[in-house]
């Protein structure tokens, strides 16, 4: 039916175990509608139960059996998206078409009331009959003033982007350009594409298949800025962090040993005690007065959280709050843990 009109029937209720794609026939008459292909899934995240020590405080759902229910009932509303369950059960592999595919999940469970943590997007790899590693790559097309043509082309081809095609300027003075590229490539993308391009860019991407392995390349040129211990920042602690970089948290909010507060302005990863407070002294000193200026903190929205974690962090999610963190809180085992991936 391609149209409907007053006292059409569109809609019918009551039929259980009846899901999207099923074909409702008479009993004579029994042909099913060809089901309508739909794109598979290209990318992976791990849904897990929060652990974090502050776990419990903010949400209402928490455990690994609200998430398994909560999760698995996607899947009669939501056809291109697969669940899976992993070698333990405070763990679950979901995979869909994309960072904003899932984020529009992670989004409407933590409205929900549910807290839980999810791991960086990893894009998920095929291997062909001669056993050739295969990856997804997908078409781009990046509209933006000729201007910043040059940054963007730079940009993708550091994430192993082929220009395939570059438009003249047109009358308002912006170009498209189409690249092949992996959607590994693209992912944590948008927002450094929007600043580069001052928000005039436009990005549109669309899957065209598997291709061959393309090739590494690094994700993250930055460190982050982890907390040293747990407690409530301070001004004085802050102060002397944002020299180190750019920070997520301002006063008065709760951490833990091992969260990142802040990007590190470095390649390599910092640890800071933000909680740290100033000595007092029974002598006053000309400098004991002057006041402490913080510069504003980086309040990270879900999609750039997506694309800040790097693959030994999480993203802890509840209704109230965003918080990074590292997989391994303790900093002895983090290093110990490092050490033993460079030695293989």
């Amino acid at each position: 039916m391609e149209e409907a009109r007053i006292g059409s029937i569109v809609a019918i209720s009551g039929i259980a175990d009846i899901h999207i794609g099923d074909t409702i026939c008479a009993p004579e008459n029994p042909v099913a509608i060809p089901f309508q292909k739909i794109s598979e899934p290209t990318i992976a995240m791990n849904f897990l139960v929060n652990d974090s020590p502050l776990a419990g405080q903010e949400g209402k759902y928490v455990t690994s059996r609200h998430l398994r229910d909560r999760l698995y009932r996607e899947l009669n509303t939501d056809v291109s998206l697969r669940v899976e369950d992993t070698d333990t059960t405070e763990c679950f592999k979901v995979s869909g078409r994309g960072e904003l595919h899932l984020s529009v999940l992670i989004e409407n469970m933590r409205r929900e009331g549910y807290e839980f943590a999810v791991s960086k997007p990893e894009v998920l790899f095929r291997t062909d009959e001669k056993g050739h590693k295969l990856e997804p790559m997908e078409t781009a097309y990046v509209d933006v003033p000729e201007e910043f043509a040059g940054t963007i082309i730079q940009m993708l081809s550091e994430r192993k982007g082929e220009l395939t095609n570059m438009s003249s300027p047109a009358s308002d003075g912006t170009v498209r350009l189409e690249f092949q590229i992996p959607s590994r490539g693209l992912i944590g993308f948008r927002g450094n594409f929007l600043t580069s391009t001052k928000g005039t860019g436009i990005l549109n991407t669309s899957f065209e298949g598997y291709a061959p392995y393309k090739g590494d390349f690094p994700y993250r040129k930055q460190g982050s800025l982890i907390a040293f211990e747990a407690g409530e920042t301070v001004t004085y602690g802050l102060f002397s962090a944002q020299e180190r970089g750019t920070l997520f948290v301002g006063p008065g909010e709760k951490v833990y040993a091992g969260m990142v507060v802040g990007q590190s302005g470095k390649s390599e990863d910092i640890e800071l005690n933000v909680c740290k407070t100033k000595h007092l002294t029974n002598t006053r000193t000309s400098s004991s007065d002057e006041a402490l200026t913080l510069t504003p903190p980086k309040v990270l929205s879900l999609e750039q959280a997506l694309e800040f974690i790097d693959s030994d962090e999480l993203l802890e999610v509840t209704p109230k709050s965003l918080r990074i963190r590292k997989r391994q809180l303790d900093s002895r085992l983090r290093k110990r843990e490092m050490i033993s991936r460079k030695n293989g």
